[in-house]
């Protein structure tokens, strides 16, 4: 899923005039290296709009593993000779240090090496997941239980209830976009985004993902929402902020503006997919759900706006709120069940099983689940460890009482979070 970018938008993005620097001659090994590894994992590259002369390049004259690890570590060597003293400068060291090693075990995986899931996922993304066994998750599932009383297992009464809530098919694009409008809304009250960005949505099949952001560069974006599968109208929000504002679309146009574009750091210019940035990226763009709308706020305007839209029963939406707010407690779940079927402890129907009777996913989502495992293997922790690790960032650097300014800090340290640089490992630093 590399995405080339036009000429023009990497020549808008070049940095102004200004004296380079040695972390400036790592930053451009660096992106040279996530192309080049680019053309052996057509995946690894998920943004891209630097100089263009740099893509063609990479694309005329490929390199091979070997010689791209030894100019990975050749580059790592450099960077440790560095001693930045500025605060900037120094996070900045410590980022391109984290994602320099990452390249190494993603080169490592491409040449054959299978990682333990726990190791792959300290390598690549600079984190590990707790873990649960089975039965504390079915402890959550008799609360779920509660809930939705009647016959049947409780995977089967959560898809009845559920049923009654999918986005008719005709109505998802308008849907779609009442909610990212009420996103961006939201998010421009605390966070000035540059003229001229903006976003084209895409109803999209045949993906195993349920929505994607490609950023294209010069703020500009396409989202795309999968429709293979049934949209539930919570869906709508989640993905309108997620994918759009305050989450991805919003997340590149800050590293692009404040980064690339501001400071010169080229290596704000490439997006490797399978890297720490990603945990950072995907942490605030679930985050920036809950800070976009409290529950209360959530509720009101799913109510009043959004199953009108869609044409459904308004009076289910606070049991359905309830509802979403356990399954919520499943999530780690996805990394538990991820790293059992990796490891072919669980055969692909005992990890249905597992995702069907604990995850509680309907067995068609379970299956393009299994999908999305074998596709990005450990990157399923980036979503809720991410969040997680975002949350109590972000509450520590929450110090008002009063609701209306904390409300503002909070917003103002997560658009920190998201435009300057901090590798994952950070966030639980009290800095």
């Amino acid at each position: 899923m590399t995405d080339v970018q036009n000429d023009d938008a990497g020549a808008n993005a070049i940095p102004g005039q200004r004296t380079p620097t040695a972390l400036d001659a790592v930053a451009e090994r660096y992106v040279k290296f996530a192309l080049a590894i680019g053309q052996h994992d057509a995946a690894y590259v998920d943004a891209y709009y630097g100089p263009p002369q740099w893509q063609h390049e990479a694309q005329r004259q490929p390199q091979d593993l070997a010689t791209i690890r030894a100019g990975v570590d050749a580059a790592l060597w450099l960077l440790s000779e560095q001693h930045p003293t500025q605060r900037d400068e120094v996070w900045r060291a410590a980022c391109l240090d984290k994602q320099l090693r990452s390249m190494l075990a993603r080169l490592e995986m491409l040449g054959g090496a299978v990682l333990g899931f726990d190791e792959e996922t300290a390598r690549l993304y600079d984190a590990v997941s707790p873990h649960h066994p089975r039965a504390y998750y079915e402890n959550l599932v008799a609360e779920i239980a509660q809930l939705l009383p009647g016959p049947g297992t409780v995977s089967e009464r959560v898809q009845a209830f559920r049923g009654q809530l999918a986005i008719p098919p005709d109505k998802i694009g308008a849907v779609m976009d009442a909610a990212i409008r009420a996103g961006r809304e939201r998010t421009l009250e605390y966070i000035a985004l540059p003229p001229g960005e903006n976003f084209v949505l895409e109803l999209v099949t045949d993906k195993p993902w349920s929505g994607y952001n490609w950023y294209k560069g010069n703020f500009q974006s396409v989202i795309q929402i999968n429709v293979d599968l049934p949209v539930y109208i919570d869906r709508a929000v989640d993905l309108g902020c997620h994918e759009a504002y305050p989450g991805h679309h919003v997340y590149n146009v800050l590293l692009e503006q404040d980064l690339m574009r501001a400071k010169g750091w080229l290596e704000y210019s490439v997006y490797p997919l399978f890297s720490p940035q990603s945990l950072i990226a995907e942490g605030t763009a679930n985050y920036g759900i809950e800070l976009t709308f409290s529950e209360d706020e959530r509720l009101a305007f799913e109510q009043q706006v959004l199953y009108p839209l869609a044409g459904l029963d308004a009076s289910l939406a606070p049991r359905y709120a309830e509802l979403n707010r356990l399954l919520a407690k499943l999530n780690y779940a996805d990394n538990d069940v991820a790293m059992h079927y990796l490891a072919g402890d669980l055969t692909r129907a005992q990890a249905i099983e597992w995702l069907v009777n604990v995850r509680l996913y309907p067995a068609e989502k379970a299956a393009q689940r299994l999908q999305f495992y074998d596709a990005m293997r450990g990157y399923v922790i980036t979503y809720n460890l991410g969040e997680d690790m975002a949350r109590e960032y972000i509450r520590r650097h929450s110090t008002e009482s009063d609701p209306e300014r904390a409300k503002a800090q909070r917003w103002a340290a997560f658009r920190e979070l998201m435009a300057s640089p901090r590798p994952p490992s950070a966030l639980r630093e009290a800095v």
